[in-house]
């Protein structure tokens, strides 16, 4: 039976950041949004990376799988945007399930719900969701998309019982003002199966890959927030005492 293939930037064998336990990271290649904040800049070109099957992958996981049971861990599938590769990832997520793997996604969930992605929901045990920014222009200047498709991908999420953690980078000048921040709780508090929400601190760390690209970094002035900063955007963001 012939596999399909998917287009893949990197993995990392040992995640401990990105869902529960211990986690097979996929990062896939291609993505819609332009964050200026994005440490993975050298995703987004949908034809960069490198071609693998479901069974090449499959078989890279299981050679992690001790580590991923006794830390109750699984995959995450990052990127980039892997809803741009639904197809792969249904095939991916249907053979970790019959290996009773963990399976999560970390999206902006920028891509407009479709027949594709409710099928890959269905075997989707959660959904790390960016929320980039919860002003619609503000979230336009900072990713050049809306912030539509991923509240709407939220909502569906909620009402299919799909557990979401809700995922905000605290950008000084960007996503740190106290009104924006005081804006996202009453919008979360809505998604009924949201069970946390991460406070991530804003880095320069993949500024290097813009450079290797010949791109200008667009936040080359931007610090990386104090802790009195994340303390006070924590503060504010206290969702039933379950903020990290």
């Amino acid at each position: 039976m012939k596999k399909t293939k998917g287009r893949i930037h990197s993995f990392e064998t040992f995640g401990a950041v990105d869902g529960p336990g211990i986690r097979f990271i996929v990062f896939m290649q291609g993505c819609l949004l332009k964050c200026k904040y994005c440490q993975n800049r050298d995703t987004w070109d949908a034809k960069g990376g490198e071609e693998y099957t479901t069974d090449q992958v499959v078989d890279k996981i299981l050679r992690c799988k001790p580590y991923i049971d006794v830390s109750n861990g699984g995959v995450t599938i990052s990127g980039g945007e892997p809803l741009l590769q639904t197809d792969f990832l249904v095939e991916l997520f249907r053979e970790l399930k019959n290996k009773e793997i963990h399976t999560a996604i970390d999206t902006s969930g920028c891509i407009k719900i479709n027949d594709k992605i409710v099928e890959l929901l269905k075997y989707t045990d959660l959904v790390l969701l960016d929320i980039k920014h919860i002003d619609e222009k503000k979230c336009i200047e900072l990713t050049g998309k809306s912030n539509k498709n991923e509240l709407l991908f939220a909502r569906y999420c909620s009402d299919n019982n799909i557990d979401l953690w809700i995922r905000q980078v605290l950008v000084p000048g960007y996503t740190d003002n106290e009104k924006d921040l005081k804006d996202l709780p009453p919008r979360v508090m809505e998604i009924k199966t949201v069970k946390k929400v991460e406070i991530l601190p804003y880095h320069n760390l993949g500024k290097f890959k813009w450079e290797k690209l010949g791109e200008v970094y667009p936040l080359e002035n931007v610090k990386t927030p104090t802790k009195k900063e994340i303390d006070k955007a924590k503060s504010i963001l206290v969702l039933n005492n379950n903020i990290s």
